[in-house]
């Protein structure tokens, strides 16, 4: 059996004295998309910044491509290859699109493979192209959340991780977000999804996992699980 690109084991974490995550179990396969649904507060959030170094388990264990990074920091994790997209976007005020793209690749030093990366992005989103010197924070919602995408891209990471993909967009942009995901995806690029609109979650990804109450209740792949009378009950309003 080939071992998953991540491996999340019994993870807990919080917040000084709060905990949120009561012994995650996920895993993630190389070169597939993954995503993590659930209500909101039930952790998902938390577990990315878990994951990308943000806040420190308080136990159990991440293994990333072979490796344990428990006890990695935020650059550490970001030069063996997690890629943190958050929620809300995080765009730099005051400096163009082309400019919060560039800062995606902030730890690299091939300068030519960076534009190369720089010239896909671009063609990804090609709206991206035609807004480059524009300040990235007057852009569209949508169009922010493809240069947040493309910003991550650009570290070149070999898991990209995407928090609330499609909050507060309209449905036509999602659907354009998700084309350009599964473009991404062909690359050869894991992805985890961690999004509130299931349906939207459970049409990108192969295997899903349902949070709640900072565990996971269940698990599998999205096949299974959009008939699951449970989720379709609580998620899908069937």
């Amino acid at each position: 059996m080939v071992e998953p690109l991540l491996k999340v084991e019994g993870l807990c974490a919080g917040y000084g004295e709060v905990r949120v995550l009561w012994g995650i179990d996920v895993d993630v396969v190389d070169k597939e998309i993954t995503c993590i649904v659930g209500s909101n507060g039930a952790g998902k959030t938390t577990l990315l910044r878990t994951l990308s170094g943000q806040i420190s388990a308080s136990s159990g264990r991440i293994v990333f491509d072979g490796d344990d990074v428990t006890k990695c920091n935020p650059r550490e994790m970001l030069t063996r290859g997690i890629v943190h997209v958050p929620e809300g976007r995080r765009l730099f005020r005051g400096l163009s699109v082309r400019d919060n793209l560039h800062l995606g690749a902030y730890l690299r030093r091939d300068s030519a493979e960076v534009e190369r990366d720089m010239d896909y992005v671009l063609s990804v989103f090609p709206i991206l192209l035609e807004r480059q010197h524009q300040d990235a924070t007057t852009l569209s919602g949508g169009e922010q959340q493809m240069c947040a995408i493309g910003r991550g891209i650009m570290s070149r990471p070999k898991l990209l991780m995407i928090d609330e993909l499609s909050l507060g967009l309209a449905p036509r942009l999602v659907e354009r977000l998700s084309e350009a995901l599964l473009e991404i995806n062909k690359s050869g690029m894991a992805i985890l999804i961690v999004e509130q609109d299931v349906m939207t979650a459970f049409e990108l990804a192969r295997h899903g996992f349902v949070i709640e109450q900072g565990l996971v209740d269940l698990k599998g792949t999205t096949e299974v699980l959009a008939e699951n009378p449970a989720v379709r009950q609580a998620y899908l309003g069937i």
